[in-house]
């Protein structure tokens, strides 16, 4: 299987299955002297592990990173960095129904068709579980965001699960640690808990819209045409499992606005340009304005249910299939975090490019 990395010069290589012994990434490209080490690392994979609460699955796994090359005396080194998640508590066992039936709405049988081999304990690679490795490389672009641009603030939230969307007139952006779904708007969160709760005993699933946040992202990043920002951004979030949907600030919506609504009027402020509005989510021509990076993402409910479903199996009989083991709910919750690390890789890796390609802006505006 190709394709596992992602990244121009911040590149990134996942590794390893869900019911394998470990899994992790291989980081190359990270710039020499940024201070790191695992507890450093260990406080995004916390956000992400599961078992915290009852509405994410019950798989108890410390999510402990590990770092095995890159790193001398708490600072990079300039090489790859090498991170490694132990598997501690996979059950096989759960899963040995589904060896020769496809669960409708998963990978299993794209997969079976296109390599003729699949690991069915919890999916292999296409399990959510690989996005642990995604985490921990996120974590070490945030350590080198914070040695080369300390004023980027990312932030990731839930701003909808299923029908059930937030008031955005109520956002507050110290709530969204307060309460298990990431949500910045309390009452929300009060009503998904119970919405969430009675679909998790029915045995069923949902699905989420999550929106991440880059703030003090600097105007410059990204290059017309091939080298946007945006379109790596998209990607990026893309890639993360189970996702359906990216859209870049005002997105979809933007096609329901006028010339004159969706254009962000700009004046000139002390410090430089100041926008009106975001509707373009802090990207204009794949470059970065200045303004907040925004992107949002859809993904769709946990595909593995206790609620009976008919599919076919290996030999293309017809049959019924109930997923047992433990799964979440609301796969959105964790991906919080893991939109988090893609905006991080995305937004380092570009930075980077900036510095190497132009080095700085090169563009004033204003009196000389």
């Amino acid at each position: 299987m190709s394709l596992n990395t992602f990244g121009h010069i911040f590149r990134v290589t996942t590794w390893g299955e869900s019911h394998g012994p470990a899994l992790g990434a291989t980081v190359d490209g990270v710039p020499p002297g940024v201070p790191v080490d695992e507890a450093g690392l260990q406080v995004w994979m916390d956000k992400r592990k599961p078992g915290q609460n009852k509405y994410t699955t019950q798989r108890r796994e410390p999510d402990q990173v590990r770092i095995l090359s890159g790193v001398f005396e708490g600072q990079t080194t300039g090489t790859p960095v090498q991170l490694m998640i132990e598997n501690t508590d996979q059950r096989s066992k759960d899963y040995g129904d589904i060896a020769e039936k496809f669960r409708p709405g998963h990978a299993d049988i794209t997969y079976w068709q296109k390599y003729g081999i699949r690991d069915y304990r919890g999916g292999g690679r296409s399990s959510a579980r690989e996005t642990a490795a995604r985490v921990a490389a996120g974590g070490l672009a945030r350590a080198a965001l914070a040695m080369l641009a300390p004023g980027i603030r990312i932030t990731g939230y839930m701003v909808q699960m299923g029908p059930r969307g937030i008031d955005r007139n109520r956002f507050d952006w110290d709530e969204i640690a307060r309460n298990p779904f990431w949500c910045p708007d309390p009452d929300a969160a009060a009503d998904w808990a119970e919405y969430l709760d009675n679909l998790r005993k029915s045995g069923d699933s949902v699905g989420a819209v999550i929106e991440v946040t880059a703030r003090g992202v600097p105007a410059g990043l990204g290059a017309p045409v091939y080298g946007k920002i945006d379109t790596d951004l998209a990607a990026a979030m893309m890639s993360i499992n189970a996702v359906k949907g990216v859209e870049i600030g005002e997105g979809m919506a933007a096609a329901a606005l006028t010339g004159a609504a969706n254009a962000d009027e700009i004046a000139m402020g002390p410090d430089g340009p100041v926008y009106n509005s975001n509707h373009a989510g802090g990207v204009l021509g794949g470059i970065t304005t200045g303004q907040d990076l925004v992107v949002r993402f859809a993904v769709k409910p946990t595909s593995s249910i206790l609620t009976p479903r008919r599919t076919i199996t290996k030999s293309g009989d017809e049959t019924e299939i109930v997923t047992k083991g433990r799964h979440d709910p609301c796969v959105g919750i964790r991906a919080v975090p893991v939109g988090e690390a893609m905006m991080a890789c995305v937004v380092l890796d570009h930075l980077l490019l900036h510095r190497g390609h132009v080095g700085a802006n090169r563009g004033a505006i204003g009196p000389a």
